[in-house]
């Protein structure tokens, strides 16, 4: 039941304008997203949603191309920043909830009610961590380990959203 035990606010100590500074950090604190003092991860993940939903319209293939793009540059961009910042994974760190976010709104129809329904189901993978993604989370260091539990996170999410399709017929 530990999933039930509130958890603290995360500790984003990181002054703004180190954030502002270095593109670096810009980008891996989602434009600013990431200094939210409670919840970075959902701050990061409505930046993620209104970005998704701005690029929606595009051609599959191109939004393909854009979402292995987001995870590719991820892998380096949360990396340095953490590397930076001293901290694996810092809370602020939320480029990867940007990529995992891109990668479920793949299978996703348009429309801001897929938009919504895929941000909730991302943040209950993102945030309860099921199988294997809480181990990936502990166990792999560097940029891609910090990319990775975000990205199945993202694909847990499409399967729910895959479900929501049949079960209404779209």
């Amino acid at each position: 039941m530990r999933f039930l035990t509130r958890v603290p606010a995360a500790d984003v100590r990181i002054p703004p304008r180190t954030v502002f500074r270095d593109p670096v950090h810009f980008l891996a604190f989602g434009g600013g997203a990431g200094l939210s003092p409670r919840a970075p991860g959902t701050a990061g993940t409505l930046v993620a949603l209104f970005l998704e939903q701005a690029t929606h319209a595009l051609a599959l293939e191109v939004r393909i191309a854009l979402t292995g793009a987001i995870l590719a540059a991820g892998i380096w961009i949360c990396g340095e920043s953490a590397r930076r910042l001293g901290e694996h994974d810092h809370p602020g760190i939320v480029w990867d909830e940007i990529g995992g976010y891109f990668l479920l709104m793949l299978v996703a129809p348009a429309g801001w009610g897929w938009a919504l329904a895929g941000f909730v189901a991302f943040r209950v993978f993102d945030v309860l961590k099921p199988w294997p993604i809480r181990d990936i989370d502990h166990r792999m260091t560097g940029g891609a380990g910090i990319m990775l539990d975000d990205a199945l996170a993202g694909v847990y999410a499409a399967i729910v959203l895959v479900g929501l399709q049949w079960l209404t017929g779209r």
